[in-house]
């Protein structure tokens, strides 16, 4: 295994590289560098397919376990330094790192009338998610189910937290992820571009199986996503042309917001490909 640092002591935690990598683990220098973490192997094998990686950082023994990055890396020219357990470990936000972690720059921002002039199929918008690891997991889904754009408004988690970024499992880097801008203006702008706009709403007055029977799912879509806590705010939900609940077969009171999330979009996913689905 070739290493950047070939006969020396691997970085510490001291070390002005570490320590500059540190920093990123807070939003603001995030914002100010236009970088950020990707920890664990998924999230670094995507980052490189993604072209997104800057430098890695990681233990021998991570090293070991991932030789395929690491050869992935050097043909790259990217640098991958050797730090120790406690190196790593002030790189990570988790209890057990996974012993590799990259250096990412965001990814190009397009602008939403951008992403919508090539008439995806479907959008999704998180507006108002405050946990990472629920934006996270439903960007995932997203990209598993086939939408090509994920939007986070103002007043969304960063997409570039390290809880969001480990959620995504790597979907962070499959999608047009459009940042800014109100929700409001985002759900304007979508409309205007001939998609549906639904409100996944545990109260909405229109069943999901309901919706779905009667063909409205074939048509491109964009899918709003509220707070697990709080949901949609009544004046966004508005502006939807319907407000879709997912049905409740069971005693359960309601889905956590992953899980209606994957509902929905798999919902769409099967619409479209199915008679009548939007080419």
């Amino acid at each position: 295994m070739r290493l950047s640092r070939p006969g020396s002591d691997p970085y510490t935690q001291r070390s002005p590289r570490v320590v500059a990598a540190h920093r990123l683990l807070r939003r603001r220098h995030r914002d100010e560098t236009g970088r950020f973490l990707a920890e664990g192997p998924q999230a670094v094998r995507e980052a490189l397919r993604g072209n997104a990686v800057e430098e890695l950082f990681g233990t021998i023994e991570g090293y070991g376990r991932a030789s395929d990055l690491v050869d992935a890396a050097h043909a790259a020219d990217i640098p991958v330094w050797p730090v120790t357990e406690q190196g790593l470990a002030s790189l990570t936000e988790t209890v057990t790192p996974q012993g590799i972690v990259a250096v990412c720059r965001h990814g190009h921002h397009p602008d939403l009338a951008g992403t919508l002039s090539g008439e995806p199929r479907l959008v999704v918008v998180l507006a108002g998610i405050s946990d990472p690891g629920n934006a996270g997991t439903v960007l995932r889904t997203a990209d598993a189910a086939g939408a090509t754009v994920v939007v986070f408004p103002e007043g969304t988690v960063d997409p570039y937290n390290g809880k969001c970024v480990r959620a995504s499992a790597g979907s962070l880097f499959h999608v047009d992820l459009v940042r800014g801008g109100s929700a409001g203006t985002a759900v304007k702008a979508i409309r205007a571009a001939g998609m549906a706009v639904l409100a996944a709403d545990a109260h909405g007055d229109i069943d999901l199986d309901d919706y779905a029977d009667g063909g409205g799912l074939s048509a491109r879509t964009a899918w709003l996503f509220g707070s697990e806590a709080h949901g949609l705010p009544p004046e966004l939900a508005a502006l939807a042309d319907a407000q879709v609940r997912v049905p409740i077969h069971g005693r359960a009171e309601s889905l956590n917001l992953a899980a209606a999330a994957a509902v929905c979009l798999y919902a769409s996913a099967r619409a479209h490909r199915g008679p009548g689905a939007p080419t």
